[in-house]
């Protein structure tokens, strides 16, 4: 789950990180009240989980508090790269005299993780990273001893920061390090880390991912869910169990096994090429277990999506028979009765098959196409999409 900058920015300072005040808005009037409340210079930010807010005219310096209610009125309810703005966090302005990138994140390719610093922080940080990538120090972390003292000097070194900087660097990457540890994140970025004219180093924003397999570690965490821009079918998904990730095309897709349903998902795009260029409108994995609940879960949730036009189930069975996955499939249409409305094209293949297909055919549901391979299922889902 991404937070909110003023998320990451709460756990910052719960962590000892360095950081200005900051008061969360949803009203133009409580945007003033809050720059009233700070005083001086303020920054209006919204608070959207996406980059690009400053190019995007998501960030405005106010020098006073009605300017703080003239930006807030400007930017609450704005679009940002498809996110509706819906509060903004009046910042403490700084007197910035340096700004400094870095993040953590977790390296699964290397299992571990690593660590990015560099003397040029700001907007343009994508772009030092691709045209001079020798200015952006990466050191890997290790997740058994995490990033101590002595891994914070060595990014600090690494990073080309000044030697009578390094220690307090390394000060506050060991805390930064404290967040990615104890709140179980796979992000935590720092952009800026500015030096202040008075010498001092602050997270001036930041952005926080968190794991959500780590929720029972953490129950904190829900409280940092915003129910108003969470996908309400990914939600309901979550509720019933099931993993579940909205996508923009039309044929909706249900398989066993997240590598079975990464490659209907290719082969669905492939298809869809030759039928008005329709894509997969989900990723579904329903697990090993698909019994007749399970199934009827995720074909609720899919045929809930107004964007489907169709339904791909591609199942491979092992420990759960095709004969089993094909009677939760009819069960499943029965449990849902009328509001199963869109065809469906299932593929069945593995332990049991020919029962499975068989139990399909004696159904002979109206809905129901069975297709003998995976690349003539996703032919025909995407040629019925496209209908």
């Amino acid at each position: 789950m991404d937070l909110y900058e003023y998320q990451a920015r709460d756990l910052f300072e719960a962590h000892g990180v360095p950081v200005l005040a900051g008061i969360v808005a949803e009203t133009p009037e409580d945007a003033k009240a809050a720059a009233e409340k700070l005083g001086g210079v303020t920054v209006v930010k919204a608070q959207v989980k996406v980059g690009g807010r400053g190019k995007a005219g998501g960030v405005k310096v106010a020098k006073n508090a009605d300017e703080a209610y003239e930006y807030a009125k400007e930017i609450l309810g704005m679009d940002i790269k498809g996110h509706t703005v819906h509060q903004v966090m009046i910042a403490a302005g700084a007197d910035i005299k340096e700004e400094y990138y870095f993040s953590m994140l977790l390296d699964r390719a290397n299992r571990t993780y690593l660590a990015m610093a560099s003397v040029e922080g700001g907007m343009d940080i994508e772009q030092l990273a691709e045209e001079r990538p020798d200015d952006l120090a990466r050191v890997p972390v290790s997740p058994t001893t995490g990033l101590n003292r002595e891994v914070a000097e060595q990014i600090a070194k690494e990073a080309k920061f000044a030697d009578d900087m390094q220690s307090d660097i390394a000060d506050v990457l060991v805390k930064l390090g404290e967040v990615f540890e104890k709140e179980d994140a796979t992000l935590v970025e720092v952009n800026p880390l500015v030096l202040t004219g008075e010498g001092k180093l602050i997270a001036l924003d930041g952005k926080v991912t968190v794991d959500d397999n780590a929720d029972f570690r953490q129950p904190a965490h829900a409280d940092l869910v915003d129910e108003r821009t969470e996908n309400p079918l990914e939600a309901k998904a979550e509720t019933k169990g099931l993993n579940y990730v909205k996508l923009d095309g039309s044929v909706g897709v249900i398989g066993n096994g997240a590598g079975l349903v990464m490659s209907t998902l290719d082969v669905v795009a492939y298809a869809g090429e030759n039928h008005g260029n329709v894509k997969p409108a989900n990723f579904l994995d329903i697990g090993g277990g698909a019994d007749a609940q399970v199934m009827a879960d995720g074909l609720d949730v899919i045929l809930g999506d107004e964007q489907v036009n169709s339904v791909f189930v591609n199942v491979f069975g092992g420990i759960t028979a095709c004969d089993q996955v094909a009677r939760g499939i009819v069960q499943a249409l029965e449990i849902l009765g009328d509001t199963a409305t869109k065809q469906l094209v299932v593929r069945l293949d593995g332990n049991k098959v020919e029962e499975g297909r068989a139990i399909l055919a004696e159904a002979n549901h109206p809905l129901v196409t069975i297709a003998a391979t995976m690349d003539e299922g996703a032919d025909k889902a995407a040629e019925l999409a496209n209908k």
